[in-house]
């Protein structure tokens, strides 16, 4: 068989790394240059964008070190019983690609995950091999990203984060049970238990000795975790709550939601279809109210029956429409807690309608100049000059709102 070139690889295996949404910027339309049409492609090159602790948005090289893989998670295209195209690289060839297009700007960092192959320890000390290469050999200052490997040896993955600016270990499935029916040679425990470690590492990492000195960082940006969704019968309720408890627990900086994808030569236990991506899309906005509003994991899946996210409608503007005894409310003299939950208006909006009022009285016109999105909000605030009337109570208000009915197609 002929031994498959760097570009080859990089084909097969940065295409198999976009089902995972960790640094993703999918859902693009797919545009490609390389028959000498046109300049540049969105696909094939795996570069994705992410964000650097700092709030920059940088471009990784995002890309599976292997899709080989000794297990076979049912969900999952590399798995040992797909049919796909294999590949691997070598770890000169992954330190290779990643200094030659940091070299000609293409990228700021490195997003590496892989496949299994032999065991989790060979796999881990490969990946951490790549990441010793790049930092101490090429003197590499960029982003790494290291997709862990739960089970790998503890002693790997501390050098990981020595070497890495974040860490993520997959919890794959949003319960215990779906991860045991549909990914068998996974343990939720192991994978509970190396996200702790991650955790008291960091925490370590950042305690002072009684010279005042510290030890080295591990992972400073923080662990991240990804779940699919839509591949099992799991409610948006039942995701919400697995991510609060690890928010809660392991300090995670960022739950990924990754629509389930149909894969080739799928299992019949998968459903057919993939979910809408706009169910990801709102468990993201279900996600930044628990963290940065202070809503309350209830309120946000009880704004609806059957326990899932409105399509429709963002979360907030659906609690409010459910709540709508509550408003509306005086920007003027309102609380920020209640602030945060008036549709269009944003954390940044609220402190700066906090901080303007204790200089004078808001007008309505002051409020759009503050940030806040009136289409949405102005149904739920008064200010100097505005009052919504009977707005609030009209029963067409959601429809103001949700997009018009479409006819369902027949096929």
């Amino acid at each position: 068989m002929a031994q498959k070139t760097i570009s080859e690889k990089l084909a097969i295996l940065s295409d198999a790394a976009k089902y995972d949404a960790s640094c993703a910027s999918s859902g693009s339309t797919k545009r490609d240059s390389s028959d000498g049409k046109g300049l540049g492609s969105n696909t094939g090159a795996g570069i994705c964008h992410s964000y650097a602790p700092d709030g920059r948005c940088i471009s990784l090289l995002k890309i599976l070190m292997t899709n080989f893989c000794i297990y076979d998670c049912v969900y999952c295209v590399n798995r040992v019983s797909s049919n796909v195209e294999r590949a691997r690289f070598s770890v000169d060839e992954v330190v290779q690609l990643t200094t030659d297009f940091y070299r000609r700007n293409y990228i700021e960092g490195l997003f590496l995950s892989s496949g299994i192959i032999r065991s989790p320890d060979k796999t881990m000390e490969d990946m951490v091999r790549i990441a010793r290469k790049l930092r101490e050999e090429e003197n590499f200052r960029g982003y790494i990203h290291l997709k862990t490997i739960p089970d790998a040896a503890p002693e790997l993955i501390a050098e990981a984060g020595r070497l890495a600016d974040r860490l993520s270990i997959n919890v794959e499935l949003p319960t215990d049970q779906a991860v045991k029916d549909y990914a068998p040679e996974k343990s939720p425990d192991q994978i509970r238990k190396a996200m702790a470690d991650v955790k008291l590492r960091r925490t370590v990492s950042k305690d002072r000795s009684h010279t005042g000195k510290r030890p080295p960082k591990f992972a400073p940006a923080g662990q991240s975790t990804q779940v699919i969704i839509g591949a099992d019968g799991a409610n948006d309720a039942t995701i919400l709550g697995q991510s609060t408890r690890l928010y809660g627990s392991y300090g995670l900086k960022r739950v990924y939601y990754s629509a389930f994808s149909p894969i080739p030569d799928a299992s019949s236990r998968l459903p057919l279809v993939s979910p809408p991506l706009q169910r990801e899309h709102r468990l993201y906005q279900a996600d930044w109210l628990l963290r940065f509003y202070d809503f309350q994991l209830d309120e946000i899946t009880g704004a609806t029956s059957g326990g899932n996210l409105d399509l429709d409608i963002d979360p907030k503007l659906a609690w409010a429409l459910a709540h709508r005894g509550l408003f509306p409310l005086d920007v003027n003299t309102a609380s920020r807690e209640m602030l945060l939950r008036v549709p269009g208006f944003g954390v940044k909006t609220v402190n700066r309608i906090l901080a303007s009022r204790r200089q004078r009285t808001l007008r309505y016109e002051d409020i759009a100049r503050l940030g806040a999105s009136l289409k949405k909000a102005r149904a739920f605030i008064t200010a100097k000059g505005w009052t919504p009337g009977g707005l609030i109570d009209s029963t067409n208000l959601r429809g103001l709102f949700a997009p018009p009915p479409e006819q369902l197609s027949l096929f």
